[in-house]
């Protein structure tokens, strides 16, 4: 019962006042058991208002930018997702749970053997994570190959090499930028070589390892 109303008070007091109100999204907040996907030693902070730390200096997502990420992505239970930094895996279970299937890349083995396990002991088999860079990866993927695309860390420079994989009418979301303050980002791809962006919020999240580094000026 203690979980159940801690769960609650999350998505009351901290998802729906970052103006999250698609009631899909917060009814799969509820359904989730956030608990299960965080590090057995920070369990008691699994509902609160905090990024809980992982292995190799890794984070989990905040619950309102969680929230705010699904809400922005309009999943339906025919999309497929392509998510680029596992984590936890957390996020991973709420978009499973509003889309059809979903594709993780982690690149550390440990996280990703991690969030699998968990996934599985939850009964969740429509996610299928694999220890990748995303980097990497991404240029092994057809075009148009998901309605979806999620980049859990920040890229300090835009990276147009994810958008192309995205279908017609396909989201992908990011966040660009630089400390202190980083744009989280929707790019929509409307035509073969039409995207469109829209600004969603201001954020502040880890870089992806691998990701291209804001130039210098040099003098």
């Amino acid at each position: 019962m203690q979980i159940d109303a801690a769960r609650e008070q999350m998505v009351k007091q901290q998802v729906r006042a970052w103006d999250v109100l698609d009631q899909r999204v917060l009814d799969t907040l509820r359904q989730i058991p956030r608990e299960r996907f965080v590090p057995a030693h920070y369990r008691e902070l699994a509902y609160a208002d905090a990024c809980i730390p992982l292995a190799h200096g890794q984070h989990m997502l905040a619950p309102e930018v969680a929230g705010r990420i699904l809400q922005a992505l309009q999943l339906t239970p025919a999309d497929r997702v392509l998510e680029i930094g596992t984590g936890s895996g957390f996020l991973s279970a709420c978009m499973a749970s509003l889309a059809g299937e979903v594709r993780s890349l982690e690149i550390h083995a440990d996280l990703a053997d991690s969030a699998g396990a968990t996934l599985a002991s939850c009964g969740i088999h429509n996610v299928r994570v694999m220890a990748r860079d995303g980097f990497e990866a991404v240029a092994e993927i057809g075009p148009e190959s998901y309605d979806a695309i999620v980049l859990t860390g920040s890229l300090p420079v835009y990276d147009a090499r994810f958008a192309p994989h995205l279908a017609r009418g396909g989201r992908l979301f990011c966040v660009v930028g630089d400390a202190p303050i980083m744009e989280a980002r929707l790019v929509r791809r409307r035509a073969a070589n039409e995207w469109a962006t829209e600004s969603l919020f201001e954020t502040r999240l880890a870089p992806l390892i691998g990701a291209i580094p804001t130039p210098r000026f040099r003098f």
